[in-house]
């Protein structure tokens, strides 16, 4: 998935996913509660307190899972690793696609350039070799490809010592481990 460009419809699947899942977690917005009526408010909230808590892990077709909060089951860490001391903040997976689609968004306390470094050293010796660029705008993005079909992308924001990163790739199956 690249966070900049033409993202892959699996991407989108996938970021949608995620996100139905976050408000989903959330609960109703102000918003929707407010154009509803008195009546729908209350038995929407009633509905909302008597049904259990919602999961923040999908797992809408066999083989494919997204999750806040942490690494969903049989994410392929040796492909992409979690950065030491990185929290995970999302993650999905899909092997059913061709190519298969990871994501992860993490945080951690380090500068930008030392998240790139990291991953572009993970990348290269998995045989993925560099895209010419470093930058989309003012933001640290790097690309990566393997063969003629095999992409990662890595975005990284800075702020205040603290580097957001979400990283896509789209590998075929046979690359998952």
């Amino acid at each position: 998935m690249k966070l900049f460009g033409k993202p892959q419809p699996v991407s989108l699947a996938l970021l949608a996913t995620g996100v139905a899942l976050t408000i989903s977690a959330c609960g109703s917005s102000p918003a929707s509660t407010a154009s509803q009526g008195p009546a729908q408010t209350s038995s929407r909230q009633a509905a909302v307190s008597a049904s259990p808590a919602p999961s923040t892990s999908s797992t809408a077709t066999p083989g494919a899972s997204a999750t806040v909060g942490a690494l969903v089951p049989g994410f392929p860490q040796q492909l992409i690793p979690l950065m030491p001391h990185a929290a995970v903040e999302s993650s999905s997976f899909d092997k059913n696609t061709s190519p298969a689609s990871v994501a992860l968004v993490g945080t951690i306390a380090s500068p930008a350039d030392t998240v790139v470094a990291f991953y572009t050293s993970s990348l290269t010796a998995q045989g993925f070799k560099e895209v010419p660029g470093n930058t989309v705008g003012s933001i640290k993005s790097k690309d990566f490809l393997r063969g003629d079909n095999e992409t990662v992308n890595i975005s990284v924001v800075e702020n205040a010592g603290k580097s957001t990163f979400t990283i896509g790739a789209n590998v075929a199956a046979g690359s998952i481990k």
